[in-house]
């Protein structure tokens, strides 16, 4: 329950802090996008990402249907997309700029309420 606790902390406060820089800098969006065309930039990423996901996934692999699905569906899909990144460099980052900015904005939209959502269940804020 800990860990649970932790990384429901960890990652609502990481997805507002995420949508408050995107908010305040969309320009953040396109630079992300043409930076995962430097090569080094995108090995970064991905052994991030992989990390990021495997620590994840080994502190926190419940598959029970709560909002502690929340964060292991994060971690999964931080290591599916750093091992696209490194595996299939060429494909994926083709595949990321085939979505255009609103869609991103919209995404970011719900990773933002999934954030609060989280942050709502580990401090207990409004009762549901």
């Amino acid at each position: 329950m800990a860990n649970s606790i932790f990384l429901g902390k960890f990652w609502g406060w990481y997805l507002i802090i995420f949508f408050v820089i995107l908010t305040f800098n969309p320009k953040r969006i396109k630079q992300i996008f043409n930076d995962l065309k430097d090569e080094k930039f995108l090995i970064l990423s991905s052994f991030m990402a992989i990390i990021i996901g495997l620590i994840n996934i080994l502190l926190h692999n419940i598959w029970e249907p709560n909002w502690k699905l929340i964060i292991t569906l994060i971690g999964w899909s931080s290591l599916f997309i750093g091992l696209a990144l490194f595996i299939l460099p060429k494909q994926t980052v083709t595949w990321l700029e085939v979505t255009n900015v609103k869609f991103v904005q919209v995404l970011y939209t719900l990773l933002l309420f999934i954030g609060l959502f989280l942050l709502n269940i580990v401090y207990g804020i409004i009762l549901i």
